[in-house]
């Protein structure tokens, strides 16, 4: 007599998959990445006074300080549209993955596109749900739809900066360009907060709550690829032969194996 042991079996493979995402330095640092921006939404949408009072203050200064100096505005105007807007930080992504898919590295390539459409409907389903109203001025320096929280462009910039690090180390690029990229990263992300609480258009708190979410998400799906893909951990950005050719810069053996193969898919 057979039993159903497939029932059984997979609640254990969930959890013991649940385990090894935790268990992923990058699942922990999700998880509170994750928990934080949970707070922040929570003392927003509860109405805790110091936290508004405190928004409140930081954006009527630094509104001010708009209104008193036009080139810093303009400026800010720039760096919003131009440098940190969303679009333009998907377009470095999808640089990014054209590039990985172009050197035959095509799982990895479809999981950080798959992980920014994450990223983008999580936003929209969030800013509909909480549904803050952003600042209104009297005299306003920029303007901006839709709900406050959390922050579109902090967001975005966060979870876009976090997996080009990640693809970045993946493909094994040298040391002296990862930490250009981390700095490069944070400035990004920060200028990213800044003027959206500057021009007007975001009050302190969802600037917070997205980059906090944004990072969060990027490392969940980081921790989430070293479960599902244990044997692919590492790779170099070369293909084949030439991968392994290069004794170059070696991975720790405890965390990474070789690929098996040329390609992903």
């Amino acid at each position: 007599m057979t039993h159903p042991t497939g029932p059984r079996r997979q609640p254990k493979q969930a959890r013991r998959a649940l385990a090894g995402w935790i268990a992923e330095p990058a699942g922990k640092a999700a998880l509170l990445f994750i928990a934080a921006a949970a707070l922040t939404i929570t003392l927003v949408v509860a109405g805790v006074q110091p936290v508004l009072r405190m928004d409140r203050a930081v954006a009527a200064h630094l509104h001010t300080v708009a209104l008193e100096h036009p080139g810093f505005t303009h400026a800010g105007r720039i760096v919003t549209d131009w440098v940190v807007d969303p679009w333009t930080m998907r377009l470095l992504l999808a640089v990014a993955v054209v590039w990985l898919w172009h050197r035959r590295q095509r799982l990895i390539a479809v999981w950080a596109a798959c992980t920014c459409a994450a990223e983008w409907a999580l936003r929209g389903v969030l800013r509909w749900t909480i549904g803050r109203e952003r600042p209104q001025w009297e005299r306003p320096v920029d303007s901006a739809e839709f709900a406050a929280m959390p922050s579109g462009h902090a967001m975005t910039a966060a979870a876009t900066c976090v997996l080009l690090l990640w693809l970045a180390r993946w493909a094994a690029l040298p040391a002296t360009l990862l930490h250009i990229g981390v700095a490069a990263a944070v400035l990004t992300v920060a200028a990213a907060c800044l003027t959206r609480v500057f021009l007007g258009v975001h009050w302190l708190t969802d600037t917070l709550a997205g980059s906090l979410l944004g990072t969060g998400l990027a490392m969940a799906s980081v921790a989430a690829w070293y479960t599902a893909h244990p044997s692919r951990n590492a790779s170099s950005a070369g293909v084949g032969a030439e991968s392994t050719s290069r004794p170059g810069r070696p991975l720790p053996r405890s965390r990474y194996r070789e690929p098996t193969s040329d390609s992903d898919i």
